[in-house]
């Protein structure tokens, strides 16, 4: 993902309303609503909007009972999702049906602490299947 590409919701003034952010994502709009739609039922998860003055964005944080399952940001036309798992993820994120660029980005991704991201960019349906893919991984981690 571009550093210097620009996230869509970063005025605090204008809170994100799903009319809004369904306006953003125009026909990618099915795919953020299968992503929520499987974290609510499958999970019961719940998700709010906060805007972050760090990074002068609104992000959407998505939770199962105390425990971030992801963060997603808004693009023009698109979304990203990010998840933060600690080290002991690996073995999960290894034997997993990931693709392999996702499962090597985990391994060499940054540490923060005892925890890596591993970030996506949403554009098509194998995507969201990659996200839910994670989804299951993290709700499976203690």
């Amino acid at each position: 993902m571009a550093e210097n590409e620009q996230m869509a919701l970063s005025d605090r003034n204008t809170i994100p309303t799903d009319e809004y952010v369904f306006s953003l994502l125009a026909e990618r709009k099915t795919l953020w609503q299968t992503i929520l739609k499987e974290c609510l039922e499958k999970y019961e998860a719940s998700g709010t909007w906060n805007y972050y003055n760090d990074g002068k964005q609104w992000l959407f944080k998505m939770v199962r009972k105390k425990k971030t399952l992801f963060w997603s940001c808004i693009y023009p036309d698109t979304f990203s999702i990010t998840f933060y798992f600690p080290d002991r993820a690996e073995a999960l994120i290894d034997t997993s049906e990931l693709p392999v660029a996702i499962k090597e980005e985990f391994k060499t991704a940054k540490k923060y602490g005892a925890i890596r991201p591993v970030s996506l960019k949403v554009f098509e349906h194998s995507d969201v299947e990659n996200v839910l893919r994670l989804v299951e991984i993290k709700s499976k981690i203690k």
